[in-house]
């Protein structure tokens, strides 16, 4: 079984709380069922959050979806000039056997404009 990087990111429209664990947990899961992945596949996941957001810790959504076990941080994001704001992104590390040209990397709500460059994105704006 392989070691892989799967990559997501999402849009927040506001910093509450509660609006951030949607958001994240949405992503996470995400990620998860886009690539046929088990909470026990991950090795190790970070979220880096953009300095507008700071109601919550990205990685406490995914704590609440069992992430119990697997090592999680977060860090902030670069400040660049234009970048888009409250974005949370997330890379994980994980084992399966998929070919690194069939991840699946996620990126929803206004976040969905961000990586069009990939070959395997799923990406979800807003208006869906």
């Amino acid at each position: 079984m392989a070691v892989r990087a799967v990559r997501g990111a999402t849009q927040l429209e506001d910093d509450v709380r509660d609006h951030m664990l949607e958001r994240v947990a949405e992503m996470v899961t995400d990620v998860m069922e886009s690539n046929g992945l088990e909470v026990d596949d991950f090795i190790s996941v970070i979220f880096t959050a953009t300095s507008d957001l700071h109601s919550e810790f990205p990685a406490y959504a995914a704590r609440r979806l069992g992430f119990g076990e697997i090592p999680l941080i977060c860090a902030r994001e670069l400040e660049i000039e234009g970048s888009m704001p409250r974005v949370v992104r997330m890379m994980a590390h994980v084992e399966t056997d998929l070919p690194r040209s069939d991840i699946t990397h996620v990126y929803l709500h206004g976040a969905a404009a961000l990586r069009r460059d990939l070959t395997r994105v799923r990406a979800v704006p807003d208006d869906e």
